[in-house]
């Protein structure tokens, strides 16, 4: 896992970018990582945290809310609201 360089993370897709996110912190977490080893994966999953949050603000503009008539039927879609 800390053996990978961080350039490839922009080629991962969100679900095996936030596995691996989650590998880290678990043994980050767990205090068994030697110093070095430490710094080098809390550097990858701070590449990968900023991955997923790309694509989860990409994602976010591309949905979009359908609006519907006074009747209850769809006319449109406009951009959901953003927070």
């Amino acid at each position: 896992m800390a053996d990978l360089p961080n350039d490839d993370v922009q080629a991962m897709s969100f679900e095996k970018a936030l596995a691996e996110l989650e590998q880290i912190v678990g043994k980050l977490e767990s205090g068994q990582a030697p110093l070095q080893e430490s710094i080098a994966i809390y550097e990858r999953g701070e590449a990968l945290k900023l991955h997923c949050e790309k694509m989860l603000r990409e994602a976010e503009a591309r949905i979009e809310k359908i609006t519907l008539s006074r009747e209850g039927k769809p006319i449109g879609v406009e951009p959901l609201d953003a927070k």
